[in-house]
């Protein structure tokens, strides 16, 4: 038993601890979870917990369904919400029978990237902004969906039902060992922003599937809903993840250097230039569903066209400069990803997308001058820039001709994250929308 499990165990014991949940994710993200009584929690330690792995979506075969979840002791936490019947959490690795790694679990498609950039002497910082609706209900009313307030951005209510469950979520967070930078209201009305503090990208991926379950915990204690659907409403703005991104070499951040333009080193601009050649190969990842692509092209702030620029809305990759004679504080902030999103995926593939561009020396593009939403298709056309897939059939039509994706993603989970969108698809094709109605009938 390593020093880790030994706390874990000895913590169980003396809080008391009823029920210990062990977590993990399907292929889109979606958290999964077992619970185990105290007693059997060594054992999971030392051989792990046995599970039917093709009950799970996208995870393995039916013919390969023996699969072995293993707590990983670090991810330890108590969940701040359960009352008297104390539980804690820990996320899980998973193996196959003979001990080897899943091919298809989204936390190892992470692991196996992040030790490729440790190979290459890297460290990879994620720093999101989650956005979220906050509703009355889950079912519309009579005039749609009913979000919590009007408010709009940074607006400050007082005593507010956004305000006690802003409160509330981030207490409930910083117990659960996960650090807020800064929380405030949205554009849209009953829409919330939580920024995490940086951390590594596993740890920090691990921290938004933490995230959604406290903003869904805190919304059922106050009888409200909270969803981090794309585009909610058409009348709404969408709710992104804007992922900032920081390389570090030991101490250093690589994307720093003093008196460049925009304080951007050589290592930086290449990790900028592979994130703009495979921007449309990662879109059916950043963006996994067919509301994705609402939110895309939905008119507002979101990221349409594959640009990078410096203090710009409209860019799909940008350079932040709040603190430009601050080193540590470089980085670049990636916009088009959605508050659905698998973490573990997406990180892996925006950092993957980085390390092509460095190792292959990609030239980056020149930065967009003025708000690329403002020209006409004819004047993008001329100037070269490329539309992001317009909806999820073309974002999985380039993905499914990614080298880039398939390899990083590994076979099986590529395969299945391919049909299952594919599915998602033909489910929304066949559908027959009020717009249809309105218009044609």
């Amino acid at each position: 038993m390593s020093k880790q499990q030994d706390y874990v165990l000895q913590t169980i014991s003396d809080r008391g601890i009823k029920f210990i949940r062990l977590w993990f994710t399907d292929v889109l993200g979606k958290l999964k979870s077992i619970a185990l009584a105290p007693a059997e929690v060594e054992g999971a330690f030392n051989e792990g917990v046995g599970f039917d792995g093709s009950s799970i979506e996208g995870l393995t075969r039916r013919t390969e369904a023996d699969m072995l979840l293993h707590p990983d002791p670090t991810t330890f936490q108590v969940l701040p919400w359960h009352g008297d019947d104390e539980t804690a959490r820990m996320f899980c690795e998973i193996t196959t029978p003979d001990g080897q790694p899943a091919a298809a679990d989204p936390r190892q498609v992470l692991r196996r990237t992040l030790d490729r950039a440790a190979d290459l002497g890297f460290t990879f910082y994620i720093h999101p902004e989650i956005e979220f609706y906050l509703l009355k209900s889950k079912t519309p009313g009579p005039n749609g969906l009913e979000p919590v307030d009007t408010g709009g951005y940074f607006d400050h209510v007082a005593g507010s039902t956004v305000d006690l469950f802003r409160r509330r979520s981030v207490r409930l967070l910083e117990e659960l060992g996960i650090s807020v930078e800064f929380s405030h209201h949205e554009a849209g009305p009953g829409q919330n922003e939580i920024d995490l503090r940086y951390a590594d990208a596993l740890t920090m991926a691990d921290n938004v599937i933490t995230f959604r379950t406290v903003i869904d915990e805190a919304a059922a204690e106050q009888d409200i809903y909270a969803t981090f659907m794309p585009k909610p409403s058409a009348k709404w703005p969408g709710s992104g993840m804007h992922t900032h991104m920081s390389l570090f070499e030991g101490g250093t951040n690589v994307f720093h250097e003093a008196g460049a333009n925009h304080q951007l080193s050589r290592t930086g601009r290449q990790f900028i230039a592979g994130l703009l050649h495979h921007a449309r190969e990662i879109t059916a990842v950043t963006c996994q569903h067919v509301n994705s692509y609402r939110r895309l092209w939905g008119g507002d702030e979101a990221p349409s066209y594959v640009c990078w620029g410096h203090n710009n809305s409209s860019a799909l990759v940008r350079v932040p400069t709040y603190k430009p004679d601050k080193s540590r504080s470089a980085r670049l902030e990636y916009r088009g990803v959605d508050s659905a999103a698998n973490p573990y995926l997406t990180y892996a593939l925006l950092l993957e997308a980085g390390l092509r561009g460095i190792e292959e020396g990609y030239e980056i593009p020149n930065e967009i001058d003025g708000d690329l939403r403002d020209l006409s298709n004819r004047e993008r056309q001329v100037l070269g820039y490329k539309n992001l897939p317009m909806n999820l059939d073309e974002a999985l039509a380039v993905t499914q001709e990614s080298e880039l994706v398939a390899e990083t993603l590994g076979e099986q989970l590529f395969e299945h994250f391919i049909s299952n969108k594919q599915d998602e698809w033909l489910g929304f094709r066949r559908q027959v929308t009020d717009f249809e109605l309105m218009r044609n009938l």
